[in-house]
């Protein structure tokens, strides 16, 4: 059992796993895939922005006068979350403000999954990419202490060597996390305010729709 011991430790450190320097590799890939998904929802954001105000103060003017189609027709122009999630409820306004209310929820939902896609990448990297570093970290010393085993007549340059290589892996992991974590919370923020905007466009809907209601009821 003992020389079966002895013989499996050389055994894996002979493994690819146990080199350092694949680490950086995957570290490496996650920052472009990261540096990516930035652009990518950056570029999503900008093309599908609307000049909130106007397009609102447009939807009152259409829905003070009534014409529901008019307005589906405006916002139909647009392909932003604020306009999507108010077509919606105008599509299927003759349901009632209690109906559209929750299709409007449904519609919130499912525009604001399209603009956080992706986003949770960006959590996962800027979560684990230190630890990946430190991962590398700790494959580089046991490097280090092998080739001290190994050599031991140049031990001090041998270990300090190593070690100072097997720390470039965790200040790669550092700065491959920094950057996700940065831009994921500007991200969200932005989500957040788009969503702020669009749930005050659907309460311009409801308040309309329950305007128009309100006095039918009372005359039934």
């Amino acid at each position: 059992m003992k020389e079966n011991a002895d013989g499996l430790v050389p055994t894996l450190m002979e493994l690819p796993i146990f080199e350092a320097e694949w680490v950086l590799w995957v570290l490496i890939g996650l920052s472009i895939a990261s540096v990516a998904v930035m652009a990518e929802r950056f570029l999503f954001y900008r093309n599908h922005a609307i000049d909130v105000d106007a397009v609102r103060n447009k939807l009152s003017a259409f829905l003070a006068k009534g014409d529901l189609q008019g307005a589906a027709k405006f916002l139909e122009k647009f392909d932003s979350l604020e306009t999507n999630t108010v077509l919606f409820g105008l599509r299927d306004y003759a349901r009632g403000p209690e109906a559209v209310e929750d299709l409007l929820g449904a519609a919130a939902r499912k525009e604001k999954a399209r603009y956080e896609k992706r986003l949770s990448f960006l959590a996962t990297v800027a979560s684990n990419a230190p630890f990946i570093g430190l991962f590398g970290t700790v494959l580089g010393i046991i490097r280090a202490f092998k080739d001290l085993s190994a050599n031991m007549s140049e031990a001090s340059g041998a270990v300090m060597g190593g070690i100072a290589e097997s720390l470039i892996a965790t200040a790669v992991g550092l700065l491959v996390a920094i950057p996700a974590v940065v831009a994921y919370n500007m991200l969200k923020g932005r989500v957040k305010h788009i969503t702020d905007d669009g749930n005050l466009m659907t309460e311009t809907l409801l308040s309309s729709l329950k305007s128009v209601s309100a006095p039918s009821e009372k005359a039934a």
